[in-house]
């Protein structure tokens, strides 16, 4: 990590923070999102004597974006009773870039000063919880007001009114964060979800806990709100790190040592367990720890229990499936293949067994059981959804669910499994559209309500998790498709539940339009989509809507659909018209394994 200590030269002129130090030439004010480079530190500067109202306004945006304790360099641009009324660390504005001011407007006698209005593009809003917000980038405006102090020095101007929290542009943000999964329990199973949320990717100014305790904390504090109805957390209610902890202990053996408050003192072991696999999960993909096991110690030091990484696995979405996670797609002869699991080389594909794979159902798009050892498959004319063994021979039962819309665009969607083992899919039919849930695979067919609705917007694809708990959804309207993530709730008897999609929030306001989209991970969608006047990308997002630097992959062209493994290390793969059934490897490109065939999905 670069560390940049020297800060000669940085006052005077320059309020703003140093990212680098020159040896020759004119000095000049940064705008902080001009930076790129994520392991740069900006050491904020306090303002000089006589200062004029540009320079404070310039000094302290650039100053909210260093990493001081309590922020106390951008504190000392403020009047007393304003710093006492800032709360950085109660939300975050994203700006596509760092905030500009404008010219300064005079006041009126009644609040006498200077008025600075402040212009950007906003994309998101981190909230008290550190959860990610993105909204359809919209213009910004605000204001900030400074008036003249008494000073040690005599008077100076000082901000007195600002806008709430931090505000960022989108380098400065993507510098100073980075995004961690908490990790919490599907109600009533033994199975986690990931709750993405950012913590300060050095120590926070505010706690100033270092990334593996922020992560820990903000962990114990619970779900965010929208993931709140559907997961449990199994630490006690008011659990939090033994107060003063800053930093937690690591062993020789890559152990983590994590002391808890007396809320926690008394839990037994199988609960002790569940509350260690939840924190194991959580550091599983912070890039700066690497946690072997937990010991998680009571109030006064005792120790409450020990787990080990591998023995985390068992609470994984995925666990007891038994699946090889093999690739398979729709061949020229529109039967379900399967390509070799693990092989470097682009292998010969072969038919699955039953009528799915031997000619007896010609077919449209598939899904392939997480299991491996059960299909759905829709029909070439998209009007019957049928569900059958990929193991073995077997009979063509009836349909389990058919659509009667006039055209195959106007009948059912891809299907979907989830990590129950229950099936969904959706009709297009514009007399009848609605999304259903096959218990099961085999079961009675079931409407899903969602709440509220999609106002009108067409259903054209359907992704749930591995979890059983979000869905994705690609909806149509005025011509135009957009990616919305759904929250998945069960309401009533476990054997026959109500299930509704509630809470459709935008997953991808960036993009225009969206063609393809497949889960990638337990918080990452990969989608197929273009930007306003852009050009077709596949890239990766998070969930929550946020994109992460070089989240856009290798070029393709003409995409129609794309496949990920809940497994990120298996490539991905994909269909273009263009170039036929291809994969991507980690650091390859596009590497066509098929030239002809359609629709490849890896199991779910």
């Amino acid at each position: 990590m670069l560390r940049l200590t020297a800060l000669l030269g940085c006052g005077g002129v320059l309020l703003a923070g140093c990212a680098s130090m020159p040896d020759s030439g004119d000095v000049h004010p940064v705008k902080a999102s001009q930076r790129g480079d994520s392991q740069v530190r900006v050491y904020a500067v306090q303002p000089r004597k006589g200062a004029t109202p540009d320079e404070i306004v310039t000094g302290f945006l650039e100053a909210m974006t260093s990493d001081d304790s309590n922020f106390a360099t951008a504190r000392s641009y403020l009047t007393d009773e304003a710093s006492k009324r800032w709360k950085p660390e109660a939300s975050t504005t994203v700006l596509t870039a760092a905030p500009d001011p404008g010219a300064p407007i005079l006041s009126g006698r009644d609040n006498p000063g200077r008025s600075y209005p402040l212009y950007g593009r906003q994309i998101a809003t981190v909230d008290s919880q550190r959860a990610y917000q993105p909204v359809t980038p919209v213009e910004y405006r605000r204001t900030i007001h400074l008036s003249e102090q008494n000073g040690p020095d005599g008077k100076q101007w000082r901000i007195d009114s600002l806008p709430p929290g931090l505000l960022l542009g989108a380098s400065d943000f993507e510098r100073n964060y980075v995004s961690v999964n908490k990790y919490y329990f599907a109600s009533g199973r033994s199975v986690v979800v990931a709750d993405p949320v950012y913590i300060r990717q050095r120590q926070d100014p505010v706690t100033r806990q270092d990334p593996v305790t922020q992560a820990v904390s903000a962990l114990l504090a619970g779900p965010t709100d929208w993931l709140a109805p559907v997961v449990e957390s199994r630490f006690p209610a008011g659990t939090a790190l033994r107060k003063g902890t800053r930093s937690l202990e690591f062993d020789e053996r890559n152990g983590l040592k994590v002391p808890l408050n007396e809320k926690a003192s008394s839990v037994g072991r199988p609960q002790c367990t569940k509350m260690a696999a939840q924190i194991l999960f959580t550091l599983k993909d912070l890039s700066s720890a690497r946690v072997d096991q937990v010991e998680l110690l009571r109030a006064n030091g005792s120790q409450l229990c020990v787990l080990g990484s591998g023995q985390a696995e068992e609470y994984a979405p995925d666990h007891g499936s038994g699946r090889l996670d093999s690739q398979y797609f729709v061949d020229e002869e529109d039967r379900l293949a399967l390509l070799a699991s693990g092989s470097k080389d682009a292998a010969e594909p072969h038919n699955v067994p039953g009528p799915f794979g031997d000619g007896r159902l010609r077919m449209s798009r598939v899904a392939v059981a997480r299991d491996e050892q059960t299909a759905a498959a829709v029909s070439m004319d998209a009007g019957k959804l049928y569900v059958a063994s990929i193991l073995t021979g077997s009979e063509l039962r009836t349909p389990v669910v058919t659509s009667s819309g006039g055209q195959a665009e106007n009948r059912l969607s891809s299907p979907s499994w989830d990590g129950r083992g229950d099936l969904w899919v959706a009709d297009r039919n514009p007399s009848d559209p609605g999304l259903m849930r096959v218990p099961g695979g085999t079961g009675t067919p079931q409407d899903v309500r969602i709440v509220p609705g999609v106002d009108g917007a067409r259903i054209e694809a359907v992704k749930v998790s591995a979890d059983g708990v979000r869905i994705a959804l690609l909806l149509t309207k005025d011509g135009t498709t957009t990616l919305k993530i759904g929250r998945v709730e069960r309401h009533g008897p476990e054997d026959d539940p109500a299930v509704t999609v509630t809470e459709l929030r935008p997953a991808a306001p960036h993009l225009e339009t969206v063609t393809a989209v497949s889960w990638a991970g337990p918080s990452r969608l990969v989608v197929v989509g273009k930007e306003s006047g852009g050009v077709q990308q596949v890239r990766y997002i998070q969930t929550d809507g946020s994109t992460a630097p070089n989240s856009i992959l290798p070029g393709l062209n003409q995409v129609r659909s794309v496949a990920a493994s809940d497994d990120e290390s298996r490539p991905l793969v994909a269909y273009s018209q263009e170039d036929g059934i291809v994969r991507l490897p980690a650091g390859a490109n596009w590497q066509t394994l098929v030239k002809s065939g359609t629709s490849p999905v890896y199991p779910g």
